[in-house]
């Protein structure tokens, strides 16, 4: 199992983000982590456009989305940026994507939601013939008509992955893609809903093994401090649960929410959790990392903490690269 790193925005001014995203890559690439992931947040900065600056700070660290919604851009516009971002990264990206969530799409977008699997399946056809290039993108089915000349291709492969967590997109990830993203799954919900459902699919489609990427908060703390962390992931993370897709994959699991999902407590504690996922099935983690503390400076040095302890972890657990 390959155990990577989240890298966002988070908070502040618009300078400070890319500042701070330079360093965590810097540090990312320096302990030899396998993955970064970059999310796409509804109000922040362009996840692909991320992944190609920090792609010209790094040189081997694999860059991926997690995820760019298909709803806010046309297929053939989201290949441009694709293959764009991939060849200025040297052939690193890994592009997941998804459909995103109604009060997303609908409420914030002003856009349809309507049949998203299905909406889902369209765009990845067009997709897929669009990254295949060079050569022209011919493609009609119910949502679109695509007849558009297209002059790049990929400098080297280049996997999608699709954000899936109900059966139907499952079995669509699993025959068009390269495997899914995930958010609120434990590994319950992985290894008796999403392992199962995602390999059947690809298996029955003559596609490789599905990547399934597990989403996970990590908390290097005191034992008298795991509740502490609960309770900020709670806080500052827990805005999904109000989704109906993601109250539906927790009901497949344990975890109640977000907080019983993190890995906290000591070295020991967290590398016992990162082991469980790769039992289960996730053949990587995407790591947030939860600093806790009172004071910016408390946050500061508990975040170093956990990504030391988290590239301790990657050198024993994970698939060096």
């Amino acid at each position: 199992m390959q155990i990577g790193v989240m890298i966002g925005p988070e908070r502040g001014s618009t300078a400070r983000k890319v500042t701070r995203m330079l360093d965590d890559i810097a540090w990312a690439e320096a302990a030899g982590l396998p993955t970064a992931w970059i999310p796409q947040i509804p109000s922040d900065m362009d996840a692909l456009l991320t992944v190609a600056l920090l792609g010209l700070r790094t040189e081997r660290i694999e860059l991926g989305t997690a995820v760019v919604p298909l709803q806010a851009q046309h297929p053939v516009a989201l290949a441009r940026q694709a293959l764009s971002a991939h060849a200025i990264t040297g052939g690193r990206l890994t592009l997941g994507v998804g459909p995103s969530h109604h009060w997303i799409v609908g409420d914030m977008l002003g856009l349809p939601y309507d049949k998203p699997a299905a909406y889902t399946r369209d765009y990845l056809e067009v997709l897929t013939a669009a990254l295949h290039g060079p050569a022209p993108v011919d493609v009609e089915n119910a949502t679109f008509t695509i007849h558009n000349p297209l002059d790049l291709d990929p400098v080297a492969p280049l996997q999608i992955l699709v954000a899936a967590l109900g059966p139907v997109m499952l079995k669509l990830a699993g025959e068009r893609a390269d495997g899914t993203v995930l958010w609120m799954a434990d590994e319950r919900a992985i290894g008796q809903h999403v392992a199962p459902k995602i390999t059947k699919a690809a298996e029955h489609a003559g596609r490789p093994q599905p990547r399934i990427v597990a989403g996970l908060p990590v908390c290097l703390c005191l034992p008298s401090q795991v509740d502490e962390a609960r309770e900020r992931a709670n806080r500052i993370l827990g805005e999904a649960e109000i989704s109906p897709n993601y109250q539906r994959l927790l009901d497949y699991g344990d975890a109640k929410d977000i907080g019983d999902l993190c890995a906290v407590g000591d070295e020991s504690a967290i590398a016992a959790r990162f082991t469980s996922f790769a039992n289960a099935g996730a053949t990587d983690l995407s790591v947030r990392l939860l600093p806790v503390g009172t004071t910016r400076e408390d946050l500061i040095a508990s975040k170093h903490r956990t990504r030391e302890v988290l590239a301790a972890i990657s050198r024993d657990l994970g698939t060096p690269q």
